[in-house]
C-alpha cells in the first residue's frame, strides 16, 4: 500500500491527502465519496483505479466506470492512460452508452431491426434504417394534428424535456398527468409518439431515453441477459452521480446486485439537473439502500482562495435536504468576492468590456449567466468591442425563435406590402386585427396591389379595421425610412406587437418575461445601426459568429457559458452577470421549496468554478423596470459583512421570509384547509380553484395555465391565500 503511493508521488508527483486515500484503499462494498468542488475527485478516482489493479490484482477488463456525458468518460480515459501508460485501459463509458450495448444485443439476438431517430450516429453501429426517422420531425407532425398548429422551439424543447422526465423518473402511464407541462396537450402527444415508434413490431424506433428504460427492461426481465453483464464485471464505479436519473440508478443497481462492490462518486450540492429527472435524493438515501456503506467527505478544496471557499461553504448551508460538509482550503486569501451593483442593465456590458480590456490572458475569464438568452446581447457588444470569446453552449435557436422571424417579417412589410405570403406570418400579430378567414380571402387575390388597399378594397371587414388597417399601412410606408431601433419600438407599440404576444402567452402558456427578453436584446442589437438592412444584416453575421464562437476553445478568448454548462470548469477570474431576483432564482423557482434548493445549487456551482477572483453582477433597473438583486446576493452581502443585517432599515428587518420568500401571515397553514373548488391566490400565478388534492400535490387551475404543485412547499412558504369572496 506505501509503496503504491511512494509510485505515485515519484512517477506522478500526485499527494493525497488522507481522506482521498481512505477512497483509494475502500475496495470492497458499497462505498459513497461526496466530493466537493475543486477536491481532486478525477485524480482519487483514478488512483482508485490504478489500486485496484496494480495492488489488488485486479484485471482492468473486470473494472467498469461509468460516467454521466461523453466528454467526462473520454476525460477519464484520458488521464488513466497519462497515469498508467503501461496498462490495458479499463472500460469508461456513458451509461447511456452501456445500456445501449444491452438494447442492441437484445434486439439482435430477437432479429428485430432498430433505428435511432434522434442524434449521435457513433451510437447507431448495426441499426437498421437510412435514419429517414426523426424525433423532432415526428413530435413537430404530431403536435401539429394533435393541436392544429405548428409547435414553437420553445414548445419543443418543454416537450422533448417533458418526454424525458417521464422517462427518466419510471412514471407510468397513468401517472403522465401528474407531471406539469405546459405545452398544450403533452400527455396525448407523448403517447401518440410512443405508439407511432412501437406501430411496426418488425422494425423498432428508439430514442435515446428507450436505450436507458428499455436496458433497464430488458436486465429486469431477462435472467439470463443480466447474468451475463454481472459476471463481466468485479467492480463499479460511478461519477458525477448527483446527475444520474432514477432508471440509471436502477441499471446500475441490478449490476451490482451480487457483488456490491460500488463506488459512487457525487456532490448532492452540485445537484442541478432535477428537471431532466436527475434523482439528488438518492444520495441521501443511499444508506438506506446500502445499510453497511461507507460514506466519505472530500471536503478540501484545492481550486479556488480562500475568500471564495469560505463564502461558498457558508452559502450553501442554506439548503437544508443535504449532507452536512464543511469545505475548507490551504489555499491562501486572494481577494474578497466582490459584488458589483451597476445603474441598470445597459451598463452591464460597457463594465464587462472595460474590465477585459485590461486583462492580458483572456482565456482565464469565464463570464456565466442562467439563461443563453443573456449571452447574445453580451456577444453583440463583445464582438463589437473585438474581444474574442468562446462559448461553451452555443445556441443558434434565438435567431429562429419566432420573435426574431416576426420583426422581421414586420421589416420586410416596409419593404413591400405586395406579398400576402409575409402578412400572413404576422396577420394575427398587429392591431390591424386581421382574421383567418379574412386572410384567405386575401390570398386569392393575385393583382400585385397592396395587400392592405386589397383588403380594404376587396375583402369584408368589421368597420373597425378600416382606419386601423389605413393606419397601418402608413406605419409600414413609415418604417422602410426608420432607424432599426425606432422601426421595433413602433412594431411593439403603435402597431401593438406587444400586447398581441401577451395575449398569445396567456392562451398558450409562453413566458411573457421571455418573449419581451427576446424584444429588448432586439432592440440592444439594433443600436446604432442606420438602416433595417444593416439590421437584417447584423442578425446574419451574429448567428455566423455564434456558430464559429463554439470551435474558440483553448484559444485566447474569454469564455462565455450558462452556470449549468460550466460544471467541472474552472477560471482564474469568473462574473457572474445578471444575478437579478426572477433570473436567478426565477419566479417558477420560488414557487418550490425544492427548485429553489436546486438554485442555490446552481448559484454555487457558478461562484466555485473561480479560483482567485469572483464578480456577482448586479442591478436595481431593467429595461425599465425596477428589478431586485437577487436573494442569493443579498446572502453572500450577509456573509461578507454579518453586521449588515443589523444595519437593514426596521421595515425590512422586521418582514419574516422563508428561503427569501416573504412570509404571508392569511396563508393557509394546513393541509385540511386544501378543500376542491376552494378559491385561492396564489403570489406568482395569481387567482386560481383547487381542482385536486392528492397526498403529496395539489392541482390549481389558473386563468392562463393548470399547475401542480408541492403541498408542503405551498404550505411552508405561504405561497396560497383564501380567496374571500365579499
Amino acid at each position: 500500500m506505501r509503496d503504491f503511493f511512494n509510485k505515485m508521488k515519484n512517477d506522478l508527483g500526485i499527494i493525497l491527502n488522507d481522506v482521498q486515500k481512505n477512497a483509494v484503499m475502500k475496495t470492497e462494498g458499497p462505498l459513497l465519496l461526496l466530493a466537493s468542488p475543486g477536491s481532486g475527485k478525477t485524480t482519487t478516482v483514478i488512483m482508485r483505479i490504478g489500486y485496484l489493479i496494480m495492488e489488488k490484482g485486479i484485471h482492468p477488463s473486470r473494472i467498469k466506470a461509468v460516467t454521466f456525458s461523453k466528454a467526462s468518460a473520454n476525460d477519464m480515459k484520458e488521464r488513466f492512460a497519462k497515469f498508467y501508460p503501461d496498462l490495458p485501459s479499463v472500460d469508461f463509458s456513458t451509461i447511456h452508452s452501456f445500456a445501449f450495448e444491452v438494447v442492441r444485443n437484445h434486439y439482435r439476438n430477437l432479429g428485430i431491426p432498430f433505428t435511432i431517430i434522434e442524434g449521435d450516429h457513433d451510437l447507431d453501429e448495426g441499426s437498421a434504417g437510412n435514419f429517414q426517422y426523426n424525433k423532432k420531425l415526428m413530435l413537430r407532425h404530431l403536435f401539429k394534428s394533435v393541436v392544429g398548429e405548428n409547435v414553437t422551439e420553445d414548445q419543443m424543447e418543454e416537450l422533448t424535456t417533458y418526454i424525458s422526465y417521464i422517462k427518466n423518473k419510471m412514471i407510468p402511464i397513468e401517472r403522465w398527468s401528474e407531471v406539469s407541462c405546459d405545452v398544450p396537450k403533452a400527455e396525448e402527444i407523448f403517447k401518440h409518439y410512443e405508439e407511432l415508434k412501437r406501430s411496426d413490431s418488425h422494425h423498432v424506433l428508439l430514442d435515446f431515453d428507450d436505450m436507458l428504460t428499455i436496458g433497464n427492461d430488458v436486465l429486469e426481465k431477462n435472467e439470463q441477459v443480466l447474468r451475463h453483464y454481472q459476471n463481466r464485471y468485479d467492480y463499479f464505479l460511478t461519477d458525477e452521480s448527483q446527475d444520474t436519473s432514477l432508471v440509471q440508478h436502477s441499471i446500475i443497481e441490478k449490476m451490482v446486485s451480487t457483488h456490491r462492490n460500488l463506488c459512487v462518486v457525487a456532490d448532492d450540492d452540485q445537484s442541478i439537473y432535477s428537471w431532466r429527472g436527475a434523482e439528488p435524493s438518492y444520495l441521501l438515501k443511499f444508506k438506506e439502500k446500502y445499510s453497511d456503506a461507507s460514506i466519505l467527505f472530500m471536503e478540501q478544496n484545492y481550486r479556488s482562495s480562500e475568500d471564495i471557499v469560505n463564502v461558498a461553504n457558508s452559502f450553501i448551508k442554506r439548503n437544508k435536504n443535504r449532507y452536512e460538509k464543511n469545505m475548507f482550503t490551504q489555499n491562501p486569501s486572494q481577494q474578497p468576492i466582490e459584488v458589483k451593483q451597476l445603474v441598470n442593465f445597459k451598463e452591464q456590458s460597457k463594465y464587462l468590456i472595460r474590465e477585459l480590456n485590461e486583462v492580458v490572458d483572456l482565456k482565464e475569464i469565464a463570464i456565466l449567466y442562467r439563461n443563453n438568452s443573456s449571452s447574445i446581447g453580451l456577444m453583440n457588444d463583445l464582438e463589437r468591442a473585438g474581444i474574442p470569446f468562446y462559448m461553451k453552449d452555443a445556441d443558434n435557436r434565438f435567431f429562429s425563435h419566432w420573435v426574431v422571424q416576426d420583426i422581421l417579417n414586420f421589416m420586410r412589410m416596409a419593404f413591400t406590402d405586395k406579398r400576402p405570403d409575409i402578412l400572413e406570418k404576422i396577420h394575427l400579430k398587429f392591431n390591424g386585427y386581421i382574421s383567418k378567414q379574412q386572410m384567405q380571402a386575401l390570398k386569392q387575390l393575385n393583382n400585385n396591389d397592396s395587400v392592405f388597399d386589397n383588403l380594404l378594397k376587396h375583402v369584408k371587414l368589421q368597420e373597425y379595421q378600416v382606419k386601423l388597417l389605413k393606419a397601418s399601412k402608413e406605419t409600414f410606408k413609415e418604417m422602410k425610412e426608420m432607424k432599426p431601433l425606432q422601426a421595433i419600438r413602433v412594431i411593439r407599440d403603435r402597431l401593438g406587437y406587444d400586447k398581441a404576444i401577451e395575449k398569445i402567452s396567456k392562451s398558450l402558456g409562453f413566458r411573457m418575461d421571455y418573449l419581451v427578453g427576446i424584444l429588448n436584446t432586439l432592440e440592444e442589437i439594433a443600436t446604432d445601426l442606420e438602416s433595417l438592412e444593416d439590421f437584417a444584416k447584423r442578425l446574419k453575421h451574429l448567428e455566423f459568429v455564434l456558430k464559429t464562437a463554439k470551435k474558440k476553445k483553448g484559444h485566447d478568448a474569454i469564455t462565455l457559458s450558462t452556470f449549468h454548462s460550466a460544471k467541472g470548469l474552472e477560471f482564474e477570474r469568473v462574473y457572474m452577470i445578471d444575478v437579478v431576483d426572477g433570473i436567478i432564482p426565477s419566479k417558477e423557482d420560488r414557487t418550490d421549496h425544492q427548485m429553489l434548493e436546486e438554485a442555490a445549487r446552481l448559484f454555487y456551482v457558478g461562484m466555485t468554478r473561480a479560483k482567485k477572483q469572483l464578480t456577482l453582477v448586479t442591478y436595481p433597473y431593467r429595461d425599465g423596470k425596477k428589478v431586485e438583486e437577487s436573494v442569493f446576493v443579498t446572502d453572500v452581502k450577509n456573509i461578507l459583512d454579518p453586521t449588515r443585517m443589523t444595519k437593514s432599515e426596521p421595515i425590512k428587518k422586521n418582514v419574516k421570509k422563508i428561503n427569501g420568500v416573504p412570509f404571508n401571515p392569511n396563508s393557509i397553514k394546513k393541509k385540511e384547509e386544501l378543500q376542491v373548488g376552494l378559491s385561492v391566490t396564489h403570489r406568482v400565478f395569481g387567482t386560481g380553484e383547487i381542482t385536486e388534492v392528492s397526498e403529496e400535490f395539489i392541482s390549481l387551475k389558473f386563468q392562463s395555465k393548470e399547475k401542480k404543485l408541492l403541498i408542503s412547499a405551498c404550505l411552508e412558504m405561504g405561497l396560497l391565500e383564501p380567496l374571500v369572496h365579499t
